[in-house]
């Protein structure tokens, strides 16, 4: 198997843990139209909006946080965070960083539209990403609407502490990796809908981390901002979350199983924007509309294509 093959094989694997995890929540949940418009955050690896997210439907659809740092961010900010997790943005971002996102409010980006301001909160049990320092993997960054743009990636520094507020001097000034324009997979308008790329990890690191990301668009100053935990312990994209347990091959199996047989074929809404500039924060409350249960029914199909190649 080619080295580029392996790296997939790897990334499509971790991402189906992560939906499968999140099944016994999710099965039988046909989810609705949102009119949720923007655009886009990482799933591998995964930020804090997005894994508070998949980990915290229960099997009516409600959001119902386990985990207890996701808790306390819906006790903060509610749930629209939840709900729009690839909303993390500044429609006059213009790709700035320090000086314009505050100190303390990074994983929020000081965003205006949606409140995130739970993400931001200083705590070690946020879900978490397991790698390995020097190790190169496959990053996805969903891509709920199109757009062109780089997507730069910093690593926290020796100073970072998570019991303390994230600040522009807990980060490396230098990105370790940037992607610019990356291919896609996947459909817009979907949760599992994915650019990808690989990136090396940085290798004098161990232990607690953030990697930090900021889209920047090269056709609007829209820019995003995300936070995804992780440590550097020798893993190889593993995801846990505290407050949950875990399930065993067998269990994924019979999950999986159970949504082929239970769930009834839901085509998605049509009505979600994929490539609109929404320029002000205004058109973005605009477009937004209520907020509601818009994953996609789509990762079910994803496992019921994929699972039975990997688990044999």
């Amino acid at each position: 198997m080619s080295d580029r093959a392996r790296l997939r094989a790897r990334a499509k694997r971790l991402g189906l843990l992560t939906a499968l995890a999140t099944l016994p929540a999710m099965a039988g949940v046909m989810f609705t139209a949102g009119s949720a418009s923007a655009h886009g955050a990482p799933l591998v690896p995964g930020s804090r909006t997005y894994l508070c997210y998949a980990h915290s439907l229960d099997e009516t659809g409600a959001l119902n946080p386990t985990n207890p740092a996701c808790k306390a961010a819906m006790e903060t900010s509610g749930a629209n965070g939840f709900y729009n997790w690839f909303a993390v943005l500044r429609s006059d971002g213009g790709g700035r960083t320090e000086g314009f996102v505050p100190d303390g409010e990074l994983c929020s980006g000081g965003a205006t539209v949606y409140d995130f301001s739970g993400f931001d909160l200083p705590r070690e049990d946020w879900p978490v990403t397991h790698l390995t320092a020097g190790e190169t993997y496959e990053v996805q960054y969903n891509n709920w609407a199109h757009h062109p743009g780089s997507i730069r990636m910093y690593i926290t520094n020796d100073s970072y502490d998570p019991t303390q507020p994230l600040t522009w001097d807990n980060l490396e000034d230098v990105p370790f990796d940037e992607a610019t324009d990356p291919p896609a997979e996947g459909g817009p308008g979907t949760d599992e809908g994915h650019y990808y790329w690989d990136a090396t990890m940085p290798s004098d690191v161990s232990g607690r981390h953030i990697i930090y990301m900021v889209w920047e668009r090269s056709d609007s100053e829209e820019t995003f901002y995300s936070c995804s935990d992780v440590v550097f312990d020798g893993g190889d994209g593993e995801v846990t979350v505290p407050g949950q347990g875990t399930l065993t091959a067998d269990e994924l199996a019979d999950a999986a199983a159970a949504v082929e047989e239970n769930t009834p074929a839901v085509d998605h809404a049509t009505d979600h924007a994929t490539s609109a500039d929404h320029a002000t924060a205004a058109e973005h409350a605009a477009h937004a509309g209520p907020a509601a249960p818009t994953a996609s029914t789509a990762v079910f199909d994803a496992v019921r294509t994929a699972l039975p190649g990997w688990l044999r």
